[in-house]
């Protein structure tokens, strides 16, 4: 198999926000991209269109250099890796692109349309990935010709600053497209993961499921909308961005996951918090984590005081990022003044 040619010419199809967004995360790494319009409009209309777009665009940018991100000076080089095109030029722009994203509205109709024209007009070796939230790569793959180079790239909006990008590929998905997606995300800072071809990827399973809970609590005068968010902002969403959920798990204790499922399973609803399976059979293994070496990762006995010590240098990280680590600060000043 020959080694296909590196990707450079970048096209995201779909004129709205997640496409905005994309092109925005490759201009901002100096990487030429085209967004393309998919809508068919009258000559002044695509021009209005344009207009706006590069006004939106400039905005943003306006804020992040504002906000410390790079210099205002920056601004107009990254807009200048930025390309409009409309529907008429189509053909052209999809026929050099060596990766496409589809980025059309979540309609079964639209994603039909939008594949089936883009897999006419694209190179038989570019790349297609689909920005979908909700439709299985397995579902879209038929819709388009040479099915091997397609699968799903869930990005997380705003999709130029949120690192992580959800892969799932469909049984057909060749290795090579995989890797070459992998890589390609990766030399823009992005990272990226990869899930299998289930309803709801890795976040919007997680995502859901606190977002439900934390509108029950309201409704059920828990706690007020104020304190759940703050909640979420300086406990969960603070102690998540500092170690991943399962880590988090293995942590604690997956008996400690165990006795918590079955009070709240007990207290609140049987359905909603019964405690999975995996997490009964690693408890009565044996398998809790951390101070057992072993849970959902591997904590080898001499790499433990290591582990632990870099659990803490992230949060520590993170509370500096914030600035909430008063003792440490004071510590540094002090050190400082000395």
């Amino acid at each position: 198999m020959s080694t296909p040619a590196p990707i450079q010419r970048i096209v995201a199809v779909g004129a709205g926000r997640m496409g905005r967004g994309i092109a925005l995360a490759y201009a901002l790494r100096g990487q030429a991209v085209t967004l393309l319009d998919f809508k068919p409009r009258q000559p002044a209309d695509s021009a209005r269109l344009e207009a706006e777009i590069r006004q939106e665009l400039r905005a943003t940018l306006e804020q992040l250099a504002d906000l410390g991100m790079f210099a205002a000076e920056q601004i107009d080089g990254y807009l200048a890796c930025i390309g409009v095109a409309p529907l008429s030029e189509a053909a052209h722009v999809l026929g050099q692109a060596d990766l496409i994203y589809e980025g059309v509205p979540e309609t079964l109709a639209a994603k039909t349309d939008a594949l089936g024209r883009i897999g006419e007009l694209a190179q038989p070796d570019a790349l297609i990935a689909s920005t979908t939230s909700t439709m299985l790569a397995s579902d879209l793959a038929p819709m388009l010709s040479h099915p091997e180079r397609f699968l799903n790239a869930h990005w997380l909006n705003p999709a130029f600053l949120i690192p992580l990008v959800e892969i799932s590929a469909h049984p057909g998905t060749s290795e090579q497209t995989l890797n070459r997606l992998q890589s390609n995300l990766e030399s823009i800072g992005k990272v990226p993961v990869v899930c299998g071809c289930h309803p709801g990827f890795i976040v919007p399973r997680l995502q859901t499921l606190i977002m439900n809970e934390a509108a029950r609590m309201v409704e059920e005068g828990v706690a007020s909308a104020a304190d759940i968010d703050k909640a979420t902002r300086y406990g969960l969403g603070f102690r998540f961005a500092s170690i991943g959920v399962l880590e988090f798990i293995d942590y604690g204790g997956n008996d400690i996951l165990y006795h918590a499922g079955q009070y709240l399973s007990q207290n609140l609803d049987p359905e909603r918090y019964a405690v999975p399976d995996i997490i009964t059979r690693y408890m009565e293994s044996g398998r809790n984590g951390l101070r057992s070496g072993q849970g959902f990762h591997e904590y080898p006995v001499d790499q433990q005081q290591a582990y632990r010590r870099d659990v803490l240098a992230r949060v520590l990280g993170m509370l500096d990022h914030i600035g909430l680590a008063p003792a440490r600060a004071e510590h540094l000043a002090k050190e400082t003044q000395e």
